[in-house]
C-alpha cells in the first residue's frame, strides 16, 4: 500500500489530463491495482505460518521449522547465539487442536478488547481515507487549481514509501498503542491546522504530516490488535474488528462530500479531528503488551 499510494497519485497527476492509446486517462490509474494485486498474492507465499497454529495443529515438525529459520536470523542480525529458551508453563503449551470459536471473542478477558478495537476501526478510517482519498479536493479548496492539486497530492503522497522507513528507528522501542495514540492526535491536530493556511509549501508540509500520523498509524494498530488475541482467534478477532473499518469507509465518502460543500475544509477537519478523538480514546483503553507474553495477556 505504502508504494501503491504515491505510484497512483503521481500516475494521476500524469495521466488523467491526457487519453494514452485512446483510452481515458482515469480508467489506466484504476488498472494499475489489478497489477498491484498479483504482486501481493506471489509475496503472500513467502510468509511463514504462526508456529503456534502450527504446533496447536499437531504439525510440530512445521513449526519447528518455522522456528528454527526465525532464530537463524535473528542469530546473524545480532551476530551471536540466543540464549537458551525457558520451559513454557502448562498454559503455553497446545492441548490439542483448539480451533476457536465466533463466542470466544466477547468472553474475558477479550470481550473488551474487541469492543474498543471495534469502535477504534470504525473512527480511523475516517480520518486515515478522509484524507487520503480526498487529498486533491481539500488541497484545492485551499485555493489551489485542479491541475496543480494533483501534483501537491504527489508530492504529499511521497510520504507513504519514506514513512515507515523512518518509522523503523524506534518501531519497536515504544508501546505500540501509544503510537497508535500519537498517531491519531497527530492527524487531528495537523488536520485542523491545514485548514488555515494557503500557502504552498505549509500545504505541501502539512499535507505531509498527516500522511505520515496516518503511516504511524496503520502499521501500528495492526501489529497491536494482532498481539491481544490468541492464536487460535486471532484471524476472526482481528478479521471482525477491522470488518467496522470498513463499515464506516461505506459512509465516510458520503460525509466528507457533504461537509465539504457545506462548510468547506473547517468542516471536513473538524470531523475527522472528533474522530480520532474517539480513535485514539478507544484504543488508549487497551492494555499495553510491549514486553509481555501471549500468556501474560490472557493469550496462547
Amino acid at each position: 500500500m505504502f508504494l501503491a499510494v504515491p505510484t497512483v497519485a503521481f500516475l494521476s497527476w500524469i495521466l488523467i489530463p491526457h487519453q494514452p492509446l485512446g483510452v481515458e486517462g482515469w480508467r489506466w490509474v484504476v488498472f494499475f491495482p489489478v497489477v498491484g494485486a498479483l504482486l501481493v498474492w506471489w509475496i503472500r507465499r513467502a510468509i511463514p505460518e504462526s508456529p503456534r497454529w502450527l504446533a496447536g495443529h499437531g504439525r510440530l515438525d512445521q513449526a519447528e521449522a518455522v522456528v528454527a529459520a526465525m532464530e537463524a536470523r535473528v542469530e546473524r542480525e545480532f551476530g551471536r547465539a540466543l540464549p537458551a529458551p525457558v520451559a513454557p508453563g502448562p498454559a503455553a503449551i497446545p492441548a490439542g487442536v483448539n480451533r476457536g470459536r465466533f463466542g470466544d471473542l466477547f468472553r474475558r478477558p477479550y470481550r473488551n478488547r474487541t469492543i474498543l478495537l471495534a469502535l477504534f476501526n470504525f473512527f480511523q478510517t475516517i480520518g486515515f481515507y478522509g484524507f487520503g482519498n480526498w487529498v486533491p479536493k481539500l488541497v484545492a479548496a485551499q485555493g489551489v487549481s485542479v491541475t496543480s492539486s494533483l501534483l501537491y497530492s504527489a508530492l504529499i503522497a511521497l510520504a507513504f514509501p519514506i514513512g515507515p522507513f523512518l518509522f523503523t528507528l524506534f518501531a519497536d522501542r515504544f508501546e505500540l498503542k501509544w503510537q497508535t495514540v500519537a498517531a491519531a492526535l497527530g492527524t487531528a491536530s495537523f488536520g485542523l491546522l491545514f485548514t488555515l493556511t494557503r500557502a504552498p509549501v505549509a500545504i505541501i508540509a502539512l499535507g505531509i504530516a498527516i500522511t505520515l500520523s496516518n503511516n504511524l498509524l496503520s502499521y501500528s494498530y495492526h501489529a497491536y490488535q494482532a498481539e491481544v488475541f490468541p492464536t487460535d482467534i486471532r484471524a476472526r478477532a482481528v478479521g471482525f474488528v477491522y470488518s467496522f473499518s470498513r463499515l464506516s469507509t461505506i459512509f465516510t465518502s458520503f460525509l466528507i462530500g457533504y461537509l465539504s460543500a457545506h462548510f468547506g475544509n473547517p468542516g471536513v477537519f473538524a470531523f475527522i479531528a472528533v474522530s480520532m478523538g474517539v480513535a485514539a480514546a478507544a484504543i488508549g483503553a487497551c492494555p499495553p503488551t510491549r514486553g509481555k507474553s501471549l500468556e501474560a495477556l490472557g493469550a496462547r
